[in-house]
């Protein structure tokens, strides 16, 4: 598909939208499908000379069957003027977050309304040495289109992409699984967005965990993702007038996006590097706000703000892979009891501690060396994504070694969970082999390995 340029004018500002063709051709379903996402089913019937189809034929139908065919959709129809106004149709409210849970200087946001099931999860961080009371205004106006989200700050104000990228995650982890509003959400659409440094850092989180639906850039100063691989749906917004992070830096990060995956750039006109602090950006919002329905909820009644770009009013450039479609659902991982073969426990199999998966849980009892080892297949060569769940009932962190297939890839610290009954998660990316893999948690210290209860493993 060629790009298709379209120059407008209005007033005395000129304003140019690209929408970058792919690098290799839609597929006839793909382009039917948005055909009849965008149009309805009876523009698609009349083309494909066949008579009106099935509601529950087309899960893109917009309408009011989509609200049976697709369990994530929230709120009514969408409208210029809905997605532009400072609050949806959720009432919000907020709570804090203790300290100690990988970040700092945590709040979540949240919808009330419990009637309409689970929603996706944001994590949301400043830029170096910025401080989340800048962006608090973002929390309740995305929770009250059906969000439910944590902003924190980083735990160095000076930490930079990566480190950034990683709280991200632990955020997520444990808005998840451990807030107390975790029953209000679907762990399996989970996003990220930052500012600055912190849009570095989403980059640099979802480069690690393809299971994330999108991550939205803000200005972001990315440093350390090799864009070229990244799989996860991403927006990434610059201001026109930023001497900081420049247009030109941002659309180049843009353009080595692969043309495989989802993607949007927009440069908002006459804004700096500080556009998302401080004061509430309605154009920002009303680009972000259907980003996040479209890829989290799976709802392309919002494809229509984006593709093509409804609304030019402060925006000053727009390239994306038009149409937006949501992906597929996120393939399920494979789970391994660490108490059943082919996984190896060198310690103890007990179950005198509840919550756990399975009939049972690693104990390496504290001993130097025990080690938890499993066998995992792979189809074919390439990034899989580990999900370990384990407990500590202590105050220190216990380090390991994470070695596969025979070499040490990674070098992860398990934190204390507060109780040998509290289990949490740790997500980390390696790359597996075709066919079988060894992969073993191995103690460095003479404090052991914590309770290990499973592994789940995603391929991509």
């Amino acid at each position: 598909m060629g790009a298709q340029v379209h120059i407008r004018r209005p007033s005395s500002t000129q304003r140019s939208e690209v929408h970058a063709g792919r690098a290799e051709p839609r597929s006839p379903n793909r382009v039917l499908r948005w055909l009849a996402s965008a149009f309805g089913l009876a523009l698609l019937a009349a083309l494909a000379g066949a008579g009106t189809a099935p509601a529950a034929e087309n899960p893109y139908q917009r309408g009011p069957a989509a609200v049976a065919e697709n369990p994530y959709q929230r709120g009514p129809d969408p409208t210029r003027d809905s997605v532009a106004a400072s609050r949806g149709t959720f009432a919000t409210a907020s709570v804090k977050v203790p300290e100690g849970n990988g970040f700092t200087k945590g709040v979540i946001y949240y919808p009330t309304d419990t009637s309409q099931g689970t929603f996706g999860a944001i994590a949301f961080v400043p830029g170096y040495n910025g401080s989340w009371a800048a962006l608090e205004w973002t929390g309740h106006w995305l929770a009250s289109f059906g969000f439910v989200v944590i902003g924190f700050e980083a735990i160095n104000p000076g930490d930079r992409d990566t480190a950034r990228g990683t709280q991200l995650l632990a955020a997520l982890d444990y808005l998840t699984q451990r807030s107390p509003v975790r029953d209000r959400i679907d762990p399996n659409r989970t996003a990220v967005i930052g500012h600055s440094m912190g849009g570095g850092g989403a980059m640099s989180a979802a480069s690690r965990r393809p299971s994330l639906k999108t991550a939205i850039g803000l200005a972001p100063a990315i440093f350390s993702t090799d864009m070229r691989t990244m799989r996860v749906p991403a927006m990434l917004m610059a201001g026109q007038n930023d001497g900081t992070v420049t247009p030109s830096y941002v659309k180049n990060f843009y353009h080595q996006i692969p043309g495989s995956t989802e993607k949007s750039y927009l440069e908002l006109t006459g804004a700096g590097h500080g556009f998302p602090s401080w004061t509430p950006n309605s154009v920002m919002m009303r680009k972000v706000i259907p980003w996040f329905k479209i890829f989290m909820d799976n709802d392309v009644r919002y494809s229509q703000f984006l593709c093509p770009l409804m609304d030019w009013t402060g925006v000053s450039a727009h390239q994306s892979t038009c149409p937006l479609l949501p992906g597929g659902p996120t393939p399920t991982p494979t789970r391994y009891e660490a108490e059943n073969s082919p996984a190896v426990c060198t310690g103890t199999i007990d179950s005198n501690h509840t919550g756990y998966t399975g009939t049972g849980f690693c104990n390496g009892d504290s001993a130097v060396g025990a080690h938890a080892q499993f066998t995992v297949e792979a189809g074919t060569t390439g990034t899989a994504t580990l999900r370990l769940r384990f407990a500590s009932g202590t105050t220190t962190a216990r380090p390991a070694s994470l070695i596969v297939n025979g070499s040490t890839v990674h070098t992860p610290s398990f934190e204390g969970t507060g109780a040998w009954n509290t289990w949490v998660t740790q997500t980390l990316t390696v790359t597996l082999n075709a066919g079988s893999n060894t992969i073993r948690f191995h103690p460095t210290t003479s404090a052991g390995l914590p309770n290990i209860d499973h592994l789940e493993v995603s391929t991509t």
